[in-house]
């Protein structure tokens, strides 16, 4: 039960940093272009990636730590993270297959389901 609200309160966090880095950097950049979720994407990735790093290389720290972090506050920031870094590790594993597999699939499958959502909402 621990876990679970160690990830309940990353995961609000996570969120609540993201709806707040969004509206700045569409303060900034006007919203004709969707450069809040990409820069949030691409931070949360490096982000992901450089603890992960000094997690395994640096410092030890405890499981559930290592959950509210990633899976709560980088899981509400951006899931895009975990699916880079996921990739990553599967490639960095030598697992080419289901690397481009997971990579190629959420891709088209995620865009897919986005056009059929949206299309179902028509029909409502």
């Amino acid at each position: 039960m621990r876990i679970y609200l160690l990830v309940l309160l990353g995961g609000g966090i996570g969120a609540l940093f993201r709806y707040i880095s969004q509206g700045l950097i569409y303060s900034v950049t006007g919203a004709n272009f969707p450069y809040g979720t990409i820069i949030v994407n691409i931070t949360g990735c490096l982000i992901i990636g450089f603890l992960m790093s000094i997690f395994e290389y640096r410092f030890s720290i405890s499981p559930e730590l290592r959950i509210f972090l990633t899976t709560g506050i980088l899981g509400g920031f951006t899931t895009y993270s975990s699916f880079s870094y996921e990739s990553i590790m599967l490639l960095k594993e030598g697992d080419y297959f289901h690397g481009i597999v997971y990579i190629a699939g959420t891709t088209l499958f995620c865009l897919t389901a986005t056009f059929g959502g949206l299309k179902l909402g028509k029909l409502l």
